[in-house]
């Protein structure tokens, strides 16, 4: 039985050693050399200063910039190390209430904007993360960020254009528009 026992924790060693420690290391250095901005995160910097990452949702509260998702990640907003949805079904009345106030906070922000309010500005996502809207929650933005920032319709429009991301791999998910990119795409006159 000590024979079987001593075999059992060699063998549980063993496969510790190699799926615990061979393996991710060997994936990470294979991603670090074949994927590099990939595997450190997709971090976007600006004159040397890290604003954020290309795959994390950043706040933006501002009427000057595009706002994102709203983000149910705890204790505070597009929170990487609690990545979470709501768990809120359509029915429960604390979701029937926050999105009540962020259609009233929107309609604040640009009064004169009667449009539909897109979805995807007043509900979270399953993670709590996601960096892009859809064009047409960028496109519901456009005149207050455009009035707010003295520019012309027509430019902010062009700046949507120019983020819009394609369907990944030309057939999956939808076309759209990486918020932090935008918005950093705008404070620099592009």
């Amino acid at each position: 039985m000590i024979r079987e026992f001593r075999m059992a924790l060699v063998v549980f060693l063993l496969l510790t050693v190699v799926t615990g420690v061979v393996y991710p290391g060997l994936v990470t250095l294979v991603a670090a050399v074949a994927f590099p901005a990939q595997a450190s995160g997709s971090l976007i910097e600006v004159d040397g200063k890290l604003v954020g990452s290309r795959l994390i949702g950043q706040p933006f509260s501002s009427p000057r910039y595009f706002w994102g998702r709203p983000s149910a990640t705890g204790p505070a907003p597009n929170n990487g190390a609690v990545s979470s949805g709501s768990n809120q079904g359509p029915l429960n009345p604390a979701l029937v209430t926050a999105i009540k106030s962020r259609v009233a906070a929107l309609r604040a922000a640009d009064p004169g904007n009667t449009r539909p309010v897109p979805v995807d500005l007043v509900t979270t996502s399953a993670s709590g993360l996601d960096p892009q809207i859809s064009i047409a929650a960028a496109e519901f933005q456009v005149s207050r960020v455009a009035r707010e920032r003295g520019l012309p319709e027509t430019k902010v429009i062009e700046s949507v254009r120019a983020a819009t991301e394609d369907r990944a791999l030309g057939v999956l998910g939808e076309p759209r528009v990486n918020v932090l990119e935008l918005n950093l795409a705008l404070d620099a006159g592009r």
